[in-house]
């Protein structure tokens, strides 16, 4: 059961190599696809949702081989690409009621009570008769999510959902994945660490084609355990401390001062002290890894 990535590659016409032997195993529940913008992640959502094909490998869903038979998948497939799209001056309830026609729910009463349990499910019924181009940014994820639900997916791909919406758009967006995620699954592609952290259960990161990680969130922090460590320093500081030691992030704290971490199996000196691991720092190691 589940999704069975295996050798997958592929190379654009431009050179640019996207895919590179890529496999991946991925069971029930929501899974994280992490990495920086041109890791590769939307040519790998892009080929899963039957959009592309690779050069070469195997794609397969439950019993359904994706590559040799995109149209089975799609019956059970939800997709919301990074971005979705322009739309016409119609409401969101008649705009739901046409996807439903494409999708093949071909019973006007079937699409009724689709219609509107999706807008229930998406907390947008009161706002139905809207058109959806006068929709904020994080109800227009949320009318992306009410589309791909109309066939009750059991493959769901969602490619950098989050980005561009604020705290409260996101959290309300991250909830009706959180209740979609207990029946079906979830391939979540982004760049924000805070995503993964907050909502998967599972996780990859990703960069150059290739999966560079595989493992929980919980996991790979617990991993770096006593291997991070941190020092507060002036702005000065800074360059004469990137030099020395392999520095994973810094960021400005209280006072003008900027902590920096950086990975190592024992204590750098004697001013650096021991810091809790975070998904970021498990994000920026791999990366490092990987240059």
């Amino acid at each position: 059961m589940g999704l069975a990535i295996s050798n997958l590659s592929k190379t654009y016409p431009n050179g640019v190599k996207a895919l590179d032997d890529l496999s991946l195993t991925i069971g029930n529940g929501m899974f994280g696809l992490l990495g920086p913008n041109g890791a590769g992640k939307s040519s790998l959502m892009r080929t899963l949702a039957t959009l592309q094909l690779p050069d070469r490998g195997t794609v397969s869903f439950d019993s359904i081989d994706i590559l040799k038979e995109p149209m089975r998948l799609r019956k059970t497939l939800g997709y919301l690409p990074q971005e979705f799209g322009v739309y016409p001056s119609i409401s969101a309830e008649n705009l739901l009621d046409y996807f439903a026609i494409l999708k093949g729910v071909d019973s006007k009463s079937d699409r009724k009570r689709r219609v509107q349990e999706v807008l229930e499910l998406t907390n947008l019924y009161d706002v139905r008769k809207k058109h959806v181009a006068g929709y904020s940014g994080g109800m227009k994820q949320r009318f992306g999510i009410a589309q791909l639900m109309l066939n009750n997916p059991q493959l769901i791909i969602v490619d950098e959902p989050t980005a561009g919406l604020d705290p409260a758009e996101r959290n309300r967006f991250l909830n009706v994945l959180r209740e979609l995620a207990r029946t079906a699954t979830i391939i979540f592609s982004t760049h924000i660490v805070d995503d993964v952290k907050d909502l998967c259960k599972e996780m990859a990161i990703m960069n150059g084609g290739r999966i560079l990680q595989q493992s929980t969130p919980q996991n790979a922090t617990k991993e770096l355990t006593g291997k991070i460590w941190a020092i507060n320093i002036s702005r000065e500081e800074l360059e004469a401390i990137e030099s020395t030691f392999p520095v994973l992030s810094s960021k400005y704290i209280e006072d003008q001062k900027i902590q920096v971490r950086i990975h190592s199996e024992s204590c750098p000196t004697e001013h650096f002290y021991p810091a809790e691991p975070e998904l970021e720092d498990v994000y920026f190691i791999a990366l490092k890894r990987d240059a």
